[in-house]
């Protein structure tokens, strides 16, 4: 195996590098809890608004039950070297009723309208409380980039 020499990044560089992540991605972990089933994790589209992550889930899915009952989420983008992980409470809201810019936003990303399906859709707008991001292990000092909904750096 290789290693790789790691250059710890600054709080600035990695609040700047985390947010063109949030940006450019397409797909993120998103962590519901049940009160009697436990965690659920699924991968889901999503969008970087600027402020928050929107994803959108069928209404009758196990991370819409989960997040209506208990907002309190994680999510996660997909790489176990380059981590970002956020928290905070998802709002949900039904497809035909979310507000128009996040919706048309949404579809024009994936090329897919939510609002348009027959069966409902429900979006959960994440805005993080918290977010951590790291490289390895010399990255793990430092690691909390937004704390209290307020970025560092």
């Amino acid at each position: 195996m290789q290693t790789m020499e790691i250059i710890p990044r600054t709080t600035a560089e990695r609040r700047r590098d985390t947010l063109r992540r949030l940006s450019s991605e397409r797909d993120i972990w998103v962590s519901t809890a049940h009160p009697d089933h436990g965690p659920h994790q699924v991968p889901l589209w999503f969008l970087w608004d600027g402020q928050a992550a929107w994803m959108c889930t069928s209404a009758d899915s196990a991370t819409a039950r989960n997040a209506l009952k208990e907002p309190r989420v994680r999510l996660a983008l997909p790489d176990a070297f380059d981590v970002v992980l956020l928290q905070g409470e998802a709002k949900c809201c039904p497809a035909r009723e979310v507000a128009k810019d996040a919706a048309d936003a949404f579809a024009g990303k994936f090329g897919w309208d939510p609002r348009r399906e027959k069966a409902p859709f429900l979006y959960l707008r994440v805005a993080p409380r918290t977010v951590r991001a790291w490289r390895g292990v010399p990255e793990l000092r430092g690691r909390v980039v937004m704390r209290a909904g307020t970025w560092l750096g």
